[in-house]
């Protein structure tokens, strides 16, 4: 990806690294000049992905649209198959693009506001897709219509409906199941739902403008959060808000961890802030979006403890009984106005029912029960179940060592509360790719080192591939599998090293920049 680089930077490499994108703003050498050509290959990505998506990606079954006309070739055989293709190569150009917008951001050309734009540039043609590798917000849609049919959505799935246009749409894992989701996100799902009728079309584009509300919450909070943890706010934009995780996962899904995130962020920085009852209010609206966030308040507490003026149990006694008082009165309000009830913690039991091997307590199971059954006929569920129970083990381990070493409070509580969100993202029952999103959002703002960076951008694109377009699992298509690995890999040494396959023989001009190894 990009030109090859021939220069070598003049110092030290433990104290700083060339990084050259090749073409890109070579001339002009204003400060932070904005990358033209890197934000047009993405924004070409984007509307790739938009046009191929009413073909490849979850389609509505009665497309009132293109279901039937001259248009509708694009949605079955062949021309679903060239859809596809499509929607892969526009995916590409989006991560080539993101690719090489880092490299001018570890290069110190490009500030904060190209990054943004360029964020925005690819994020605004999926406002108007269908869901993209995924076809988790039609159940959204019919969860927020079970309330306006007199149904209870922790009790009973969208199947009671009768809704043919709302029902047939949802995934068929989820028309049986109840709704994991908290009191808040089924007030927004109701009003959407209220909105839009059985207009599913609509009701996708309405519930992505909700969930933008998450993206604006974090988009708040970012530039506060690296002045309390450390990082640097250009490159923490790139991972958090251009990266392909949010574009193509949190918005072009959409996924309701959008909104979760940015109340988990905006809370986070208001108790950093001294705010803190105004930040414990909005980390338990994310909890009512999903519980995941919850998580987060005892590391807050001790963060809130940390600003108090007495002695240390003290301190935290207070801080333990005003956060216990804030959560318990806006989550009671938040469940009383959604007209739900509490049970919402017995559905969130449905997605231990998803087994795939991104979990690493269920990939163990599923490996363990592979190597016995050579020899004996063993039940796969015990080996997994049992793995699972030892899994949940482990994260409350890791989780209350964490959280007392976050004693003292400060930016070093969120760092090992970033910590404990992306342990239960990868030992819980069931993970799905957008989950390590809950931890990352907040690990974005630390500061990060070139290597580790590469890493991440490997494993982002890994996990938007893990699905097919259309929301399918691929996690168990082995030769698919080791295709998406090889183009991680790819993605991640192209960070710091151009044109690592050595496909370019034409240089153009090459600036090399010192920067520092840590950004």
């Amino acid at each position: 990806m990009g030109a090859d680089d021939a220069s070598t930077a003049n110092t030290r490499s433990d104290q700083s690294e060339t990084v050259s994108d090749g073409r890109d703003d070579q001339v002009d050498r204003r400060p932070n000049p904005l990358p033209v050509r890197t934000i047009a290959l993405g924004t070409a990505g984007s509307l790739m992905i938009l046009l191929s998506a009413f073909g490849a990606a979850g389609v509505l079954i009665s497309d009132p649209v293109l279901g039937h006309g001259p248009l509708s070739w694009i949605r079955y055989g062949h021309g679903k198959m060239l859809a596809t293709a499509t929607l892969y190569i526009g995916f590409a150009l989006v991560v080539w693009a993101w690719v090489r917008l880092g490299r001018h951001v570890l290069a110190g050309r490009v500030g904060s506001r190209p990054v943004l734009v360029g964020a925005a540039c690819w994020i605004a043609p999926l406002l108007l897709a269908p869901p993209i590798f995924t076809r988790d917000v039609f159940s959204y849609i019919a969860q927020g219509a079970l309330p306006l049919y007199g149904q209870d959505p922790y009790a009973v799935g969208p199947i009671v409906l009768g809704l043919q246009e709302v029902v047939q749409n949802v995934h068929p894992f989820w028309q049986t199941t109840p709704a994991p989701y908290g009191p808040m996100f089924i007030l927004l799902a109701k009003g959407v739902a209220w909105v839009t009728g059985t207009n599913m079309i609509l009701g996708v584009i309405l519930m992505r403008l909700v969930l933008l509300g998450g993206l604006a919450m974090l988009l708040w909070s970012l530039p506060g959060l690296v002045r309390h943890l450390g990082g640097h706010l250009p490159t923490t934009l790139w991972l958090a808000v251009a990266g392909p995780m949010t574009v193509v996962h949190l918005v072009g899904g959409p996924h309701n961890d959008l909104l979760m995130v940015g109340f988990l962020a905006a809370g986070t920085l208001c108790v950093l802030d001294r705010k803190h009852v105004l930040g414990i209010a909005l980390v338990t609206l994310g909890a009512a979006v999903k519980a995941t966030a919850a998580l987060a308040l005892p590391f807050l507490v001790w963060v809130w403890a940390g600003h108090l003026k007495s002695t240390f149990w003290k301190n935290f006694t207070r801080a333990v009984a005003a956060a216990v008082a804030t959560t318990a009165v806006v989550f009671t309000a938040v469940t009383l106005i959604a007209g739900v009830n509490l049970g919402w913690f017995n559905a969130l039991q449905a997605p231990t029912m998803i087994v795939n091997w991104l979990s690493i307590p269920t990939a163990v199971g599923e490996v363990a029960h592979s190597i016995v059954d050579i020899f004996f006929d063993a039940n796969k569920s015990w080996f997994v179940n049992t793995t699972r129970v030892i899994g949940g083990l482990l994260f409350f381990a890791i989780a209350i060592r964490q959280w007392w070493l976050s004693r003292n409070g400060g930016a070093d509580a969120v760092r090992r509360m970033s910590y404990v969100l992306f342990a239960v993202a990868v030992l819980s029952p069931a993970t799905l790719p957008w989950y390590l999103t809950w931890g990352f959002v907040i690990a974005a703002a630390l500061p990060w080192q070139r290597k580790q960076l590469a890493i991440l951008v490997g494993a982002a694109v890994f996990l938007v591939l893990t699905y097919s377009p259309a929301g399918e699992d691929l996690l168990y298509n082995w030769p698919f599998i080791l295709c998406a690995v090889a183009v991680s890999i790819l993605s991640g040494v192209s960070l710091v090293r151009n044109d690592p396959l050595h496909l370019f023989t034409n240089h153009d001009e090459l600036i090399t920049v010192d920067t520092p190894a840590k950004v």
